[in-house]
């Protein structure tokens, strides 16, 4: 399991990249209902992991932020999801779940 991606937030941001694309750090916030502070530590850790790309620039003279999966994050989250589902299916076969 991946460590970075397992904690919720992170999991959740990761989603809606892979759903989304290219996001605004504002319409996260929405999402997620994460304080931005919050937020912006978790997409930091995303960030040092090589998982997602950060642009900022100015839109009509405000600062913007928008992230984006790297080819590593979705790997990174694919890998993650078929270890998932793996735990699911040996679950189902022994009649855990």
């Amino acid at each position: 399991m991946d460590s970075i991606i397992h904690e919720p937030l992170r999991l959740k941001v990761m989603l809606i990249l892979l759903s989304e694309g290219e996001t605004s750090f504002s319409y996260l916030v929405k999402k997620t209902q994460a304080t931005e502070g919050n937020l912006s530590r978790h997409m930091r850790k995303l960030e040092d992991a090589g998982y997602v790309k950060v642009k900022k620039f100015f839109e009509k003279r405000r600062p913007k932020t928008t992230y984006k999966l790297t080819r590593k994050g979705k790997k990174a989250l694919k890998e993650y999801i078929e270890t998932i589902e793996s735990i699911i299916k040996e679950a189902k076969e022994s009649g855990e779940l």
